[in-house]
């Protein structure tokens, strides 16, 4: 498809070399480029990577986590959090357990008091409370207790969990008692209650008032976070808390989803779909931000400049692009449809640029310079699956191959993923499909296991910078102005890859496999 440049745009170095590229109807992926050299006076260390993963939604690196079930839960979103990105929760959950993992991401760095926390009551037994704690999915284990007047009886921590014998008994019969507990009034500010647990070596602090009746609890991992201070790098929103994306899909019920979603402080929904310019996507799109307009919703995926116009133009405030690039993605083999990433991402950065709708390049990152590339060509962040599905903090299981620590990786269109979950078969339009007529468009497979996703994301950054050095880019918005691309050869990405025997692997490069 030929590019198409009615409004006046910010002129752009890469311009020319896209547009003679779809001129001559040929689509380019990362490994089919290289950036030019350009003068520079910017020092990598210096270069700044805040950018947008959408209109009202900040990164400090352009990183987010894909909405893959071997990707991102909990604990993913809270280390891209930390490191400055964005993790998408997936949604091949229950809409109370994706849910539920929404809040452990919106609480980790919860340092205020809990005014409202659980309680259970002296009778309850503790067999009623463990029930609860199973079917509410709690992940905490202490609970104030308190009668029926709302005062203050004592405290059910883990603990007495742990040495009850006999789950009939009632929760007055195990619990520490209001007497041995420390509490303090309502005029304990933040710092003083750290104080006290640190020294009494308390993990809560029932506050309560002159009736001995319960106003909240200060928990002390909290309060440490709080207190040991927010690093700048976090990205966190206008509250203190990490910022947390969530998938969701187009079906009635998937609107009932994005309100649990919602009511637990999610900062941007995503309309995880393989094929984004669909009428139950728009649909989706429009009815998601007229019931919440306070809430950014990004939409995809798309490959052409058309598309994702038509998301915009129906209220979409980011735009997710790719389709097929994933490395366990086989559609573009088994429907023959999709388009070369680069190609897709460039034709999409021009058609949108200067209506303030960032653009996401999803799939086919396998280094760090195909980040540069990408952002070069006008994307505002990447989405990785694969690179972090090795990683720790992923949910995929580590299995041995070869001797060595690999972790299962699947896509969301595999036939295991289909079968498993309803969302992963509305995802690739087969929602009436039963489970023996399935045609998957992904496969299931292992890669290796890499350590702690932050420290392959520092690489990840280093690269990044070094490739923005290279252009003479300051930020990812000079670099989008400033990249010049060159098509190469096969001779010459051949040329790219070291030609010796590796004897020792390096952090930030593995060559691909054929």
């Amino acid at each position: 498809m030929k590019m198409k440049n009615k409004r006046k745009k910010d002129v752009h170095k890469c311009d020319r070399f896209f547009r003679e590229m779809s001129r001559r109807f040929i689509g380019l992926t990362y490994k089919d480029v290289l950036l030019l050299t350009q003068h520079s006076k910017v020092v990598p260390a210096e270069a700044d990577l805040r950018t947008k993963f959408s209109r009202n939604v900040g990164l400090n690196i352009p990183l987010c986590s894909s909405p893959m079930d071997t990707v991102t839960m909990h604990k993913m979103a809270i280390a891209m959090a930390m490191a400055g990105g964005i993790g998408i929760i997936h949604r091949s959950l229950t809409p109370k357990e994706q849910a539920s993992e929404v809040a452990r991401v919106k609480h980790y760095l919860t340092g205020r008091l809990i005014s409202k926390p659980i309680c259970v009551g002296p009778s309850d037994s503790v067999k009623s409370v463990l029930r609860m704690i199973e079917e509410k999915n709690y992940t905490f284990r202490s609970f104030p207790v308190v009668d029926k007047e709302g005062k203050l009886a004592g405290l059910l921590t883990g603990n007495d969990f742990d040495f009850c014998l006999n789950a009939t008994v009632s929760v007055d019969k195990i619990m520490t008692l209001k007497d041995e507990l420390i509490t303090v009034r309502e005029d304990v500010d933040v710092k003083r209650a750290f104080k006290m647990m640190h020294k009494k070596q308390k993990k809560i602090l029932p506050m309560v008032d002159s009736q001995n009746k319960l106003l909240g609890i200060y928990v002390f991992t909290d309060l440490k976070r709080q207190i040991m201070g927010i690093n700048k790098q976090y990205n966190v929103d206008a509250e203190g808390r990490l910022c947390v994306g969530a998938a969701v899909g187009v079906s009635d019920d998937d609107i009932q989803r994005a309100e649990l979603l919602v009511e637990k402080g999610v900062n941007v929904l995503v309309i995880d779909t393989a094929h984004g310019d669909t009428e139950d996507v728009i649909r989706t799109l429009k009815k998601l931000k007229a019931l919440y307009p306070q809430v950014d919703v990004v939409a995809g995926n798309v490959s052409t400049a058309a598309e994702a116009l038509s998301l915009v133009r129906a209220g979409a405030d980011g735009i997710r692009v790719g389709q097929g690039p994933g490395s366990i993605c086989t559609t573009r083999i088994i429907s023959g449809s999709g388009r070369a990433q680069l190609t897709a991402v460039a034709e999409i950065a021009l058609a949108l640029r200067g209506m303030g709708v960032p653009i996401i390049a999803d799939g086919g990152i396998k280094y760090s310079g195909d980040i540069v590339k990408a952002l070069g060509a006008g994307a505002d962040s990447v989405m990785i699956g694969s690179l972090f599905a090795g990683t720790s903090e992923s949910p995929g299981r580590i299995i041995m191959i070869g001797g060595g620590p690999f972790k299962v990786y699947r896509g969301m269109g595999s036939l295991g993923a289909m079968e498993d979950s309803q969302a992963s078969r509305d995802k690739y339009l087969q929602k009436e499909s039963k489970k023996g007529k399935l045609v998957p468009e992904g496969v299931e497979g292992a890669v290796p296991f890499k350590g702690d996703v932050a420290e392959f994301i520092y690489q990840l950054m280093g690269g990044l910078r070094s490739g923005m050095g290279y252009s003479g880019a300051k930020n990812i918005k000079v670099l989008q102005k400033k990249a010049l691309f060159e098509q190469i050869t096969e001779g010459a990405q051949q040329e790219s890859h070291p030609s010796v025997i590796i004897t020792r692997d390096a952090p930030n490069y593995k060559k691909e496999e054929s």
